[in-house]
């Protein structure tokens, strides 16, 4: 409820399977967003070469196979709310252009010269240590202070036996 209320990024955090999206879609039915689009995105499932033309969109002709400009999902997300599964997983370089997205709401397809504006709120959601990963240096530091001005950890359900109930009753 309290993430809800606010506009700030948040940071879903927990292991395989607790229901990260399930959070994130509540946070998105509960916000002043709820009317907007609310657009998923797991990271990890994409190529490196094909996370910033899935985000950011791209030109006809940026790349091979580009054949008519399409818009990323930053752009379909935009009055609503992106959650961002394996946000850990993104390359540092497309980690500074969200960063741009999230400071300014300004955004470049690849291959264009024209920004567009967007007005989103990011649901990141991770499996993994990401205070390991700054340290890594896989995530840069003001990337992961910009996502992570709301943390919800959500614990596994064997740490939650109180919900076992209200599941077999709903299963």
């Amino acid at each position: 409820e309290v993430a809800a209320r606010s506009d700030a990024p948040v940071l879903i955090v927990g292991e395989t399977g607790v229901g990260k999206e399930l959070v994130a879609r509540a946070i998105h039915a509960q916000s002043d967003r709820a009317g907007g689009p609310f657009v998923p995105v797991n990271a990890g499932a994409l190529p490196e070469s094909m996370l910033e033309s899935e985000l950011f969109g791209h030109a006809r002709g940026s790349f091979t196979g580009a054949l008519a400009e399409r818009e990323g999902k930053l752009v379909m997300a935009s009055g609503g709310s992106l959650p961002l599964d394996e946000i850990e997983s993104i390359s540092v370089r497309a980690q500074v252009q969200l960063l741009r997205v999230l400071d300014d709401g300004i955004l470049e397809p690849l291959g264009s010269d024209k920004s567009r504006r967007v007005d989103i709120r990011l649901l990141s959601a991770s499996n993994a240590d990401m205070q390991e990963a700054v340290r890594g240096g896989s995530i840069r530091e003001d990337f992961y202070h910009r996502i992570m001005v709301l943390r919800i950890a959500v614990p596994p359900l064997r740490e939650r036996a109180e919900d076992i109930p209200l599941l077999v009753s709903h299963f």
